[in-house]
């Protein structure tokens, strides 16, 4: 039988310097006044071996707080333990302001990397991306001020989050170094990024994926329609193949693309993080892949 490449456990971020994990931990459910809490599940992540670290200035109002709080959560950790830091590659995202909703104007693109460092307490972020586009701000614009942030030392890398590749593609053409991640949803669920020609400009750009919502915004933990029962009864199969669960097989299923889609984990539970590498078990035929992407669309590809 013959199985598709398995990815392999980390990547370089572009031509940066940097490594990453191919699977990453995602703070948009980060919360709470609880350092010590908060530590264990980033122990948790590390001790399963992922090293991308992934949050944003808006985490916050979601889980009724204040804006940035996932931020400033993380900061405090880093006051307590600054060694930290640096066994992660930390990205965060801006360019969403409460009730407007999209900014990335270049004074208010520098005001949010500046805030966003002073939450976190330390004084660069590994990967900045433009969490949405800003359809009001000219890309050459937002690019100046990404550039301004990195000449500065305040940012490593740069990339974007539910960006078109025409969007990004405009913000590269006027940037001195590459974008060099996109952030999209992907999951069994939700395929757009295969189909948009987001996963093609990825990989003629050597650039990185992060994949959030990897389980279908939750609709795989517990599917209600018949289409996610059907992707989900697949996964269940491919799960049970390798002694892994469902959520194992979803991963495995995205990091099969030949993109290399970087799913963010979400769970902020320590004993549920610690499975995360069961993601790495699990290979796919070629005909299993399309039968789970099939099931996804409800009908046969052509």
């Amino acid at each position: 039988m013959s199985y598709l490449p398995a990815p392999a456990r980390s990547v370089a971020l572009g031509d940066t310097g940097l490594t990453v994990s191919t699977i990453a931990w995602g703070m948009w459910r980060f919360r709470g006044t609880d350092v010590a809490k908060a530590r264990a599940l980033i122990d948790a992540a590390l001790d399963a071996g992922i090293t991308l670290f992934d949050t944003a200035d808006i985490y916050g109002p979601d889980n009724d707080e204040e804006f940035g709080a996932a931020e400033a959560l993380l900061g405090r950790v880093f006051a307590e333990a600054p060694d930290l830091r640096d066994r992660m590659v930390l990205a965060s995202k801006g360019g969403i302001s409460m009730g407007v909703p999209y900014d990335s104007s270049a004074d208010y693109l520098a005001s949010a990397i500046d805030a966003s460092l002073a939450r976190l307490g330390c004084e660069k972020i590994d990967l900045y991306q433009i969490h949405r586009p800003d359809l009001l701000t000219h890309s050459q614009e937002a690019a100046r001020a990404l550039d301004d942030a990195r000449t500065a030392g305040k940012i490593t890398a740069i990339g974007v989050s539910n960006h078109t590749p025409t969007q990004t593609a405009a913000l590269a053409e006027f940037l001195p170094v590459p974008v060099v991640s996109h952030q999209p949803e992907f999951s069994a669920l939700v395929t757009t990024p295969l189909f948009d020609g987001l996963f093609d400009q990825a990989m003629q750009r050597g650039m990185a994926v992060l994949a959030w919502s990897p389980l279908g915004g939750g609709r795989l933990a517990d599917p209600q329609d018949a289409r996610a029962r059907d992707v989900a009864a697949l996964l269940d199969a491919k799960a049970a193949e390798t002694g892994v669960d469902r959520a194992a097989a979803a991963y495995s299923w995205i990091m099969a693309h030949p993109a290399r889609p970087i799913p963010i984990v979400g769970t902020q539970n320590a004993s549920r993080i610690a499975t995360v590498p069961d993601a790495y078990k699990p290979q796919w035929t070629r005909q299993e892949w399309y039968a789970v992407l099939q099931a996804s669309m409800g009908e046969q590809l052509p």
